[in-house]
């Protein structure tokens, strides 16, 4: 296992190096650049070119690369080419906002994804089972950033209350607590709904097949009680796809930021990123989608890992 996970951290480099590359190059296939924005459409070619100078964009393209490539080697992302901010003064301001969001997604997506899925596996059939897979079924089809416009609205309208973040900002956990619980757990819960109801559906289809296998009927005739049969023996196994797909949600979750923080007004790294593209900021884009790139293939070894534990047949060689 060690020897592995080792294998995978050495990979890590050559990916990053391949996916900082492929952002530079795509990033410059888009019409239009930080200049063009800066000076306007009605400005004239002296402008644009005077401002390509200050901002580097007119040297080569190999030089602009390996400038910043050397700078992240180092901990230096660059600056904004529109606030002349470091990005890694950004990334430090910003970062915890999208952790905590992050992690409350996936915390309030274990906990209404797989108890349902459980209960709907062990009681097939009946009304409790059909609710659960009509409730995953909505959930999965209505768009999370619906669902929080709807939902600011909703809470404006009936209780005359917004968010605290609209007002006056992030507030760190350590400092009030409860504001700072206000502030993230209506996004969190918004952002989980469509994650649990995925969940929901794939515990529930892994614990039926786990529970059909023969060790769970030698469970059974020995006479264990239910819960004992459920928890300790098959919902361990139906878990291994679970964490399989929480591992490849990460790119979703992400991405669930980047709308979910414009959404309800948080400024994290997701809202960062798309004000970012929109202003075509390309130092600040390279170093997202490098950042997100890392976090996307740390988030996979942690799964395979997971997968040793949970199972102990499982070993990587």
């Amino acid at each position: 296992m060690r020897d592995y996970i080792l294998r995978r951290l050495l990979l890590l480099f050559p990916l990053m190096f391949a996916v900082s590359f492929l952002t530079f190059a795509m990033f410059r296939l888009i019409p239009g650049n930080a200049a063009h924005l800066t000076c306007g459409i009605t400005a004239s070619p002296e402008c644009y070119e005077q401002v390509r100078r200050d901002l580097g964009l007119s040297r080569p393209w190999y030089e602009q690369y390996g400038d910043w490539l050397g700078g992240v080697v180092q901990g230096d992302f660059g600056h904004s080419f529109f606030t002349t901010l470091p990005v890694s003064t950004e990334l430090d301001r910003r970062l915890p906002v999208t952790a905590q969001l992050l992690t409350m997604t996936v915390l309030f997506s274990l906990l209404l994804g797989i108890p349902p899925g459980v209960l709907s596996a062990i009681r097939p059939g009946t009304a409790l089972d059909h609710l659960a897979r009509v409730a995953s079924v909505l959930w999965l089809s209505v768009p999370s950033y619906w669902l929080g416009i709807l939902a600011i609205a909703f809470i404006l309208n009936w209780f005359s209350w917004l968010p605290p973040q609209f007002a006056r900002g992030y507030v760190p956990f350590l400092d009030d607590p409860w504001i700072n619980l206000q502030q993230f757990l209506l996004p969190s819960l918004v952002m989980a709904l469509g994650f649990a109801a995925g969940i929901m559906r794939l515990i529930r289809s892994s614990l039926l097949e786990v529970m059909r296998n023969d060790y769970i009927r030698t469970a059974w005739s020995k006479g264990l009680r239910e819960r004992t049969v459920v928890m300790r023996h098959a919902l361990r196994n139906a878990l291994i796809p679970v964490v399989t797909v929480i591992g490849l949600q990460v790119g979703g979750l992400i991405g669930g930021a980047v709308i979910i923080e414009s959404v309800f007004n948080l400024n994290g790294i997701g809202k960062y990123a798309l004000e970012a593209i929109l202003r075509r900021d390309l130092m600040v884009v390279q170093s997202l989608v490098l950042i997100f790139a890392m976090a996307y293939v740390l988030a996979n070894l942690v799964v395979d890992v997971a997968y040793a534990w949970l199972d102990p047949r499982i070993r990587y060689v």
